[in-house]
């Protein structure tokens, strides 16, 4: 019997947005090249390679036969010991390795977290302006994830009491993103706090996903003391990444805390996505997680200068202002009637700087543009001004 033509798959998948950077990089291959070489500011990459010590450490480890063999879902305890042991030293905590399972990057932690705690129908609660890959996989989950519009006057950090009024009896948990993709905005530990206490009177969970930790100013403090809590077990998820600090993101390697309940579920998900994180890449940032401090240090450092960098390309253009900045990160308001799209698009072909306008990050946010700039040295940051003002 002659069926339908067409393959059918799965709706839930049909009706996430497909990622939004391939878009914005078409606009940038329309550019002519009339103000000179286009500078490219919209994803967050490492700007400098790994350490030469690190990237000799990578190629020694890939050629051991163990590298070629199956590892612990969970990760190898060299890396997990060597994390907990990083952890405790920066948040005062208590972690242990069998509260660490490794991942192939932050994106799939997520995802496996996202399915450990909720089911299609349950919700999450997702700041927005949100990382659009959080978005998508909630959306192919059919979790639902509602909006916590995190307001510009607060620096967007988001609010307890808001978050407090969309929690539902199908709410699972809330995700807070520290220091925030797109926004930069790093929430204070009053405020991570706060959240946690909120999670524990709903019952819930609190996710926090602390990829660029690393970033933030030295002398900072430690980003929050949950993990110094007694009962933080019950209640506190870390997603991590260590791309970024260590400058690997093609080796592909995360990881999530959690407690051993949650853990178990964890497992029985990576057993089916990853069955072992990369084994090679795991054995060389064991070793690195000591031993390359003072250049992750440095990087840091680096970091926080084109920061700065670019606080004074925008002061620079007239109309345009900074709303929030940190680690990676600076949410600029733009000074036009049109759409972020619209501008975004322009400030490309015409001006040879790709951003990312905030409407590829949730509802609401069509003032604004993401620019990462942690991966353009600070003598082409500086070219941004001009830029900037030729689209005015």
């Amino acid at each position: 019997m002659a069926g339908d033509s067409a393959l059918r798959v799965n709706p839930l998948l049909v009706a996430t947005d497909v990622p939004p950077i391939p878009a914005a990089q078409a606009w940038a291959r329309a550019y002519d090249g009339r103000l000179g070489k286009l500078i490219n500011l919209a994803q967050a990459v490492p700007g400098d390679p790994p350490p030469d010590v690190l990237l000799e450490r990578l190629g020694a480890e890939a050629r051991t036969a163990s590298a070629a063999t199956y590892g612990s879902i969970y990760g190898d305890l060299a890396l997990r010991e060597a994390l907990a042991r990083d952890v405790n030293a920066v948040y005062g905590g208590d972690v242990i390795a069998a509260e660490i399972a490794i991942t192939a990057g932050c994106n799939q932690a997520f995802f496996v977290t996202a399915m450990a705690l909720a089911q299609a129908g349950d919700e999450i609660i997702l700041p927005a302006p949100w990382y659009f890959n959080h978005k998508m996989t909630l959306d192919m989950l059919g979790i639902v994830a509602k909006p916590l519009l995190a307001r510009p006057e607060n620096g967007f950090v988001p609010a307890v009491e808001d978050a407090r009024a969309l929690i539902s009896a199908k709410t699972r948990a809330i995700l807070l993103v520290t220091p925030n993709n797109p926004t930069g905005a790093t929430y204070p530990a009053a405020v991570i706090a706060a959240f946690a206490a909120l999670a524990e009177e709903a019952g819930i969970a609190l996710v926090l996903d602390e990829t660029y930790r690393d970033f933030m100013p030295a002398g900072a403090g430690a980003p929050h003391a949950l993990f110094a809590a007694e009962h933080w077990r019950d209640r506190v998820i870390q997603l991590y990444s260590f791309s970024k600090a260590y400058a690997i993101p093609g080796h592909r390697l995360g990881s999530i805390i959690a407690g051993t309940v949650l853990m178990e579920e964890i497992g029985k998900v990576l057993d089916c996505v990853q069955i072992c994180p990369p084994r090679a890449a795991q054995a060389a940032i064991a070793w690195a997680i000591p031993e390359t401090a003072a250049w992750r240090a440095q990087t840091r450092d680096t970091i926080v200068r084109r920061a700065d960098v670019f606080r004074a390309v925008v002061a620079g253009a007239p109309g345009w202002s900074i709303a929030a900045i940190g680690a990676y990160f600076a949410y600029v308001a733009h000074p036009f009637e049109a759409t972020g799209e619209a501008v975004g698009e322009r400030l490309a072909r015409e001006a040879g700087v790709l951003a990312l306008p905030g409407s590829f990050f949730g509802p609401g946010q069509e003032k604004h543009l993401r620019f990462a700039f942690a991966n353009v040295d600070e003598a082409s940051l500086r070219l941004v001004t001009e830029r900037l003002r030729a689209l005015v």
